[in-house]
């Protein structure tokens, strides 16, 4: 018998996309020969689901599982060519259990999980449904006694939101829970990429701060052909550029403001933090956009999302503070291929 080599899975693997335990089955079985085992692949219909790879997997479901007693919660994005294929039993089923597989043994990640004897399981049920289909990210989030966590999955099940607050104590973690079913919906409508301004990478902030000042500056030639009222054109757009030298400056600049305005001093004290308030918040908008903690909280507009979660564990006695989310939408960041069928059909006829 052949010793079947590292260098010989890869081989058969690039030349099929197979996973690699069915690829090493398949060259046991014919001995080394590549040939043979690519037929073998394809007899069982193992390559003919993944020579799919050439094709964009855009659309398809999110998985969420979450333990009875909050402990621990898992979300997966799985990927198909198609909607219609998306809400086939055999698909729906498919990312139920792959979830739970996930959930039950957290593999470190895609290609891992794959590895598994989980990746025959799921290579079998691609086969039946004839569609490339592949697992595309997922994560997994636990709690312990003193931290909260939760999750929502939206009602189309292309959105997935769990995360985890560390509070003071066992009973501010488990009052809330709903608080932060609560906030995960509002992730879901809201889209925050990161948690807070403070992971921003300073080059990015910097290259979003040059593009949506030229954005607005446009916009306002726009509103100024049309006799309109101008937007304010910000110096920044997140609280990581407003340093104690800048907003001191802000502050400085509404007090000489108030002085010109002929205003009494007396009174300025009710009128400058209104007004610096008004400064960070038309110079922070990249946070409001993007940053989870820094969002408007969609049922206080009143408060941001930190703001609110604070107040809600004050009303239960207690302290927390988000420390972790993740949020998958189906699809995201995945560039669809817009196919002309007339040609597409033409060049299988032809």
């Amino acid at each position: 018998m052949a010793d079947i080599t590292a260098a010989m899975v890869k081989e058969l693997r690039s030349a099929t996309d197979a996973p690699m335990m069915d690829c090493k089955k398949v060259l046991v079985e014919a001995d080394g020969d590549i040939a043979k085992a690519t037929e073998l692949l394809k007899e069982r219909g193992i390559a003919k689901a993944a020579k799919k790879a050439d094709r964009v997997a855009a659309e398809g479901l999110a998985g969420f599982k979450i333990a009875d007693d909050y402990s621990k919660a898992t979300v997966v994005e799985i990927n198909s060519e198609t909607d219609f294929v998306a809400q086939n039993e055999g698909f729906q089923n498919l990312v139920k259990v792959t979830a739970e597989e996930i959930y039950n043994n957290q593999p470190a990640d895609v290609d891992a999980l794959m590895a598994s004897s989980f990746g025959e399981t799921f290579t079998a049920a691609v086969s039946k449904i004839g569609e490339k289909i592949e697992v595309r990210r997922f994560s997994t989030l636990t709690a312990d006694a003193t931290t909260a966590l939760n999750g929502y999955i939206h009602s189309n099940n292309r959105i997935a939101v769990i995360l985890t607050a560390k509070c003071d104590s066992e009973k501010t973690a488990e009052g809330m829970r709903a608080v932060l079913k609560q906030v995960a919906m509002h992730a879901s409508a809201m889209k925050p990429t990161t948690l807070s301004y403070k992971d921003f990478d300073a080059e990015y902030v910097a290259s979003e701060t040059v593009g949506r000042i030229e954005v607005i500056k446009k916009e306002n030639e726009e509103l100024a052909r049309l006799k309109k009222p101008l937007k304010n054109v910000p110096q920044y757009i997140s609280m990581s550029q407003l340093t104690p030298e800048v907003l001191a400056q802000a502050e400085a600049d509404i007090k000489a403001d108030l002085s010109a305005q002929g205003k009494p001093e007396k009174i300025w004290d009710r009128i400058v933090p209104g007004s610096l308030a008004r400064f960070i918040s038309d110079n922070t908008t990249l946070d409001q956009e993007q940053a989870l903690l820094d969002q408007t909280y969609v049922l206080d507009d009143s408060k941001t999302v930190a703001q609110a979660v604070e107040a809600a564990a004050a009303a239960l006695g207690g302290t927390a503070t988000i420390t972790e989310f993740v949020r998958l939408e189906v699809g995201e960041g995945i560039e669809k291929v817009v196919g002309d069928f007339a040609a597409e059909v033409a060049a299988q006829m032809g």
